[in-house]
């Protein structure tokens, strides 16, 4: 009967006392993520630079049309 209650009072005890073992987790990183990653964000970049630019030259062909017509 003793050794029913400590094994019960040491499976309840358990799930609120943190245990002393270190857990290391080593993080590795693939360099081919990574470079497709740098290419993707590059070529997102190069379309916005390009929205960008034909967005503003609508913008002035339309202002220039509405001001000098």
């Amino acid at each position: 009967m003793k050794n029913l209650t400590n094994s019960l009072k040491q499976k309840l005890t358990s799930k609120y006392t943190v245990s002393d073992t270190p857990q290391t987790t080593s993080r590795r990183t693939d360099i081919n993520v990574l470079l497709n990653r740098v290419k993707s964000d590059k070529k997102q970049e190069t379309r916005k630079k390009f929205y960008f630019s034909a967005a503003a030259s609508t913008g002035l062909i339309l202002f220039g049309l509405i001001v000098f017509s």
